[in-house]
């Protein structure tokens, strides 16, 4: 089996680090694996292995000889960085928002658009996690049906805020314990107890970035820029994986058997639905599971083609490194 050299670049965050992990778990055909970070540590190892400092001024150097980059460093880091990869043969699959939108840039999840993959110039973008999760479980029903329009609730999880999100959560869990004052850092309120309807920057239409980029890459995912999508993103004291609350309405109409047999045999996704058994999906059940959970499936009584959903899904997996390394995995077929 033919090798390939492979960088992680931003090892030191969760998904980088994820990353890694998913590269071994699906035996990734990797010779040479370097990992890089853009700031330099006292104790510059994670997981066993010594990982490098990446600068501009060495960049070129370092990418000599990689053939794929997982990035995941932060956009800013990536704008830099990514083109210098392209540009010494490593193909890029960057995990940031930075290339999403670029028309050169394919977006890619590869049980949905796998076909884009060939179309890419160097670099090749990851979705946004909670945009991965929706369009893997509504890729089946808008085959059958077409979809005209999403509207799309979102329940994300700190972990998708960073690993500073992650502690910030527990510590204020554990200064409630301790009657102590509760320090809020990263998010604007307390997460602990609380749900905070705001994620990423506000834009001019009272939406957020997050919600826009929902609607933007999916179109641009499905390849369809007729569908409809308006989209709330709330974060919630819940550590791992996303869950979202979707509505569709359908030119053919699908009834709720129908979604259930499409859904059954989609690639990457499980149903579980049967309420009166308390069965559905939930953020611990998808916690560092490959799969899109879906359950709740119903018909919308109030239109006559509409559909309801409740999507899990582990957004350090699915949402970023699984998607990422599944998208190597097809590119490497036809390196």
């Amino acid at each position: 089996m033919k090798k390939y050299n492979v960088a992680i670049v931003g090892i030191r965050g969760a998904v980088g680090q994820e990353m890694l992990k998913t590269l071994r778990e699906r035996k990734f055909p990797y010779d040479q694996l370097r990992l890089f970070s853009t700031s330099a540590d006292a104790d510059m190892q994670v997981d066993g292995l010594t990982f490098e400092q990446l600068t501009e001024e060495n960049a070129a150097e370092k990418f000599k000889g990689i053939h794929i980059g997982l990035f995941s460093p932060g956009a800013s880091v990536s704008k830099v960085f990514a083109p210098i990869a392209a540009r010494q043969g490593c193909v890029v699959i960057d995990n940031t928002s930075q290339f999403r939108m670029d028309p050169d840039v394919p977006l890619v999840v590869p049980e949905v658009n796998p076909q884009d993959i060939k179309k890419h110039k160097g670099i090749i973008a990851n979705p946004n996690c909670s945009t991965i999760q929706m369009v893997v479980a509504l890729k089946p029903l808008h085959d059958y049906g077409r979809i005209k329009r999403i509207v799309v609730s979102t329940y994300q999880s700190v972990s998708g805020a960073g690993s500073a999100c992650i502690s910030e959560l527990s510590e204020q869990e554990q200064a409630h314990v301790a009657d102590k004052p509760i320090a809020i850092k990263k998010f604007a309120h307390q997460i602990f107890h609380n749900l905070i309807p705001h994620i990423d920057v506000p834009q001019d239409n009272f939406y957020t970035k997050e919600e826009i980029k929902m609607v933007n890459e999916t179109r641009k995912i499905m390849g369809d820029d007729n569908i409809k999508v308006t989209a709330t993103c709330v974060r919630v004291p819940v550590v791992r994986a996303h869950s979202e609350s979707v509505n569709i309405e359908t030119e053919k109409k699908i009834s709720r058997e129908k979604a259930i047999e499409l859904l059954s045999k989609a690639p990457g996704v499980q149903v579980i639905d049967d309420l009166s058994q308390n069965k559905y999906p939930t953020p611990l059940l998808a916690e560092g599971k490959d799969d899109t959970y879906v359950g709740r499936i119903r018909e919308d009584a109030s239109i006559a083609n509409g559909l309801n959903l409740w999507v899990v899904s582990d957004n350090l997996r699915k949402g970023a490194a699984l998607n990422a390394v599944q998208i190597a995995e097809v590119l490497i077929k036809t390196l």
